[in-house]
């Protein structure tokens, strides 16, 4: 890959979920091109909400410690620090898009950081939002 692409929380809850090993290894292999890339980004949002699932939600939950080591290591990405103005295009994205604020809140990210690429399973595959396209690596 030669441009920034942006990960979503999905992807990296997938890269540490055993109970689906086929969209395991394909998010794996998604973080692993960003960090050898350096083309990958992420959000602090995104590690917020990866800790919460990741620990609580998924069928074999990483330990805490577990957690904040993957999140050390998630954190050799590009990492899009959460301001006012993305708080302001998130808003409009939900007003403009009909989609929640949350998701909203990712795309202003992806831009402020200038992805060109969402990878998300929860965006809609192939649509663009403004100059920035969602794939669904999954499809």
């Amino acid at each position: 890959m030669t441009e920034k692409f942006f990960l979503d929380t999905n992807i990296l809850v997938y890269a540490h979920d055993s109970s689906e090993p086929k969209k395991q290894r394909h998010a794996q292999e998604l973080v692993f091109e960003g960090l050898r890339s350096h083309y990958g980004v992420l959000s602090i949002q995104v590690l917020s909400e990866f800790f919460v699932v990741v620990t609580k939600k998924i069928p074999k939950p990483l330990s805490i410690n577990h957690a904040k080591k993957e999140i050390e290591l998630l954190a050799h990405l590009e990492v899009c620090e959460l301001d006012l103005n993305m708080i302001r295009h998130a808003i409009e994205h939900q007003k403009k898009f009909k989609i929640n604020y949350w998701d909203g809140l990712i795309i202003a990210a992806a831009q402020k950081s200038h992805c060109q690429l969402i990878y998300s399973e929860d965006l809609n595959h192939s649509q663009n939002y403004g100059e920035t396209k969602v794939i669904n690596p999954f499809k």
